[in-house]
Parts: C-alpha cells; sequence; structure tokens
C-alpha cells in the first residue's frame, strides 16, 4: 500500500491510538453548503391568444351494449368489445358470437384426443376369426362354438401328408415355427448335482 498521510487507514490508525490514549477526538469540520443558484431572469408572461388552444378532446365514445353486439359480423373488429370499460355480459356476449365462426372450429389434427376411441379397433375379420376370444365369445355364427375333437388315425389307414399351414391375411403376423428347440431331456445341469431332488 501507499503510504499516504491523508488515507483512510492512516487517519483510523491514528484516531484509534488517540482514543487508547484517552484524548478527546477532533470533530471533522462540517462539509460547506453549495452555493445558492443564481437567480433566473423574470421574463415576462404573455398569454396566449385563444384561438391557438388545442382544441379540446373528443368525449370518448359510450361503451357497446348488447345491442351493438347483435349488429357483429364475423369481419367487424371486436377490440372495443373487450376494453376495460365494457361490462362483463357484453363482452361474453361478443366473444360467443366471434367464435360461433366456423372458422374458429376447425381442428387441426393436432390434438391428442380428438379420435373417437368408443368405436372398437378395426379388425380384419380373418385375423378376428383365428382368435380364441371370438370362438368363445360366439362373434362368428358360422363357427361351431366348440369344434369337434379330431378322430384318431385308424392303423390300416396310409399317413396323411401334414396339413399345409393356414394362410393369413398378414404375412408379419404369422407364428414363426421354433426352429431351435433342443432335444428333449433333463435339464441342463441336473445331472451335475446328485444331492438336488428331481
Amino acid at each position: 500500500m501507499a503510504s499516504n498521510d491523508d488515507g483512510f487507514l492512516s487517519r483510523w490508525s491514528r484516531r484509534k491510538a488517540l482514543a487508547r490514549e484517552g484524548v478527546a477526538l477532533p470533530e471533522p469540520p462540517p462539509p460547506a453548503p453549495p452555493p445558492p443558484p443564481a437567480p433566473a431572469p423574470l421574463t415576462p408572461v404573455v398569454a396566449a391568444p385563444p384561438a391557438d388552444e388545442p382544441p379540446a378532446e373528443p368525449a370518448p365514445p359510450p361503451p357497446p351494449t348488447l345491442d351493438d353486439v347483435a349488429t357483429l359480423t364475423p369481419e367487424a373488429d371486436f377490440s372495443r368489445f373487450v376494453a376495460p370499460e365494457v361490462t362483463p355480459e357484453v363482452r361474453n356476449a361478443a366473444l360467443k358470437k366471434l367464435f360461433a365462426d366456423p372458422h374458429y372450429n376447425v381442428m387441426d389434427g393436432l390434438d391428442i384426443y380428438i379420435d373417437d376411441y368408443g368405436r372398437p379397433d378395426p379388425l380384419p375379420a380373418g385375423m378376428l376369426r383365428q382368435m380364441v376370444q371370438s370362438a368363445a365369445l360366439g362373434l362368428f355364427a358360422d363357427e361351431p362354438a366348440d369344434p369337434p375333437p379330431p378322430a384318431a388315425p385308424s392303423p390300416t389307414a396310409p399317413a396323411a401328408s401334414p396339413a399345409a399351414p393356414p394362410d393369413h391375411e398378414d404375412p408379419d403376423l404369422r407364428l414363426q415355427p421354433d426352429d431351435a428347440a433342443g432335444r428333449p431331456g433333463p435339464e441342463p445341469g441336473a445331472a451335475d448335482e446328485p444331492d438336488r431332488p428331481h
């Protein structure tokens, strides 16, 4: 720090030393008052002629009423009906008339809940026929509710060729055979643990 005799720290240190010695501290001189402002020269006041006065503001129009709402069209200016001095009944009637325009009732298709979720999903009839629930509920009258059990093949009859897989409407929904099935037998690791009950 620079040694400045008039600095804050040096003055504070001197006052602290004087206070320890019991010497009365000198009061700082009061700040000098600012000089009074110079008086402004007096100019004679001349009254302006009455012709130069600005025209008086026209009185604001009265707030609209329900009769004014009845004359509104969709192209009309609705801003005066939402001013603060308009009564709530008139404002609500004007807004109701504005939003009754079919232009404001067009759905944009971005709403989440605009679909009719009360109707069932449109499943193809072929897929619905394959569902076990449709047979249990009897949705199709031309199919028996419980199919008869298959007849056992007679030992003298030649073996029938394997049945062709059913034709599905949608090839992506076909069930795939499990070609990766292992050979039947005990679980892997069961022979390794002789203490484990089978």
